[in-house]
C-alpha cells in the first residue's frame, strides 16, 4: 500500500471518530430524534480533501457506527435509509472537489466558498431526503391526522435545514481561512 492511501485510511479513521463526537455534541429538537450538529463537516472536509471515495466512505462508517453505538431502529431498511443512505450521501458533496481546488489555487475565495456550499448542500439534502422518506415509511403514526409526507418534510427540515447552512458556514471558514488543508497526496 503506498503511503499517500494509508494517509487517505488513517484520515478518513479519524475524521470518522470527529464525525461521531460532534454527532454526539448537538441541539437535539425533537424527543423523537433529530438533531441539529456538525456531523456533516467531517465529510465534507474528507470528501474536498480526498474526492468521492474518502467521503462516501467516510459516511457509511458514520452511519454504520452510529447504528451500532445505539441508533433507533425498527426495521432493517428504516436503518438503511436513515443511518447508512443518509450519511453515506452527505459524501457527494465531493462532487465539486476539482472546482474547490481550482477556486483556491486562484485564490478565487467566492468560488471556492459556492463549490462548497453547493457541495453539501446536495449532499445534505440528499440525507434530508433519505431520512424523510424513512419518515415517511416507518414513523407514519406520529402524522396523526396530517398528510404524512407534509408532517415528515416540515418535521426533518427543521433540523437539517438548520444542520445544513451552519455546516456549509463553517466548511466555507475552514476551507476559505485555510486552503492549506485542501492540499494532499493526490
Amino acid at each position: 500500500m503506498n503511503k499517500f492511501r494509508l494517509l487517505m485510511l488513517v484520515e478518513i479513521a479519524i475524521f470518522v471518530a470527529v464525525g461521531l463526537v460532534l454527532d454526539k455534541i448537538s441541539f437535539s429538537l425533537w424527543p423523537q430524534g433529530g438533531s441539529i450538529s456538525f456531523v456533516m463537516l467531517p465529510i465534507l472536509i474528507m470528501a474536498v480533501r480526498w474526492g468521492l471515495v474518502a467521503g462516501l466512505t467516510t459516511g457509511l462508517l458514520i452511519g454504520v457506527l452510529q447504528m451500532a453505538l445505539g441508533a433507533y431502529i425498527l426495521h432493517w431498511a428504516q436503518a438503511l435509509l436513515d443511518y447508512v443512505i443518509a450519511f453515506t450521501v452527505v459524501g457527494l458533496a465531493g462532487i465539486f472537489r476539482h472546482q474547490i481546488i481550482d477556486a483556491a489555487k486562484s485564490l478565487n475565495k467566492k468560488k471556492l466558498s459556492l463549490y462548497i456550499v453547493l457541495g453539501i448542500v446536495i449532499g445534505g439534502l440528499l440525507r434530508f431526503a433519505a431520512h424523510s422518506l424513512a419518515g415517511a415509511i416507518f414513523f407514519w403514526e406520529y402524522a396523526g391526522d396530517q398528510n404524512v409526507w407534509l408532517y415528515t418534510l416540515s418535521y426533518n427540515s427543521s433540523y437539517m435545514i438548520p444542520a445544513i447552512i451552519l455546516t456549509a458556514i463553517v466548511g466555507t471558514f475552514i476551507f476559505t481561512s485555510a486552503p492549506r488543508l485542501l492540499k494532499t497526496a493526490s
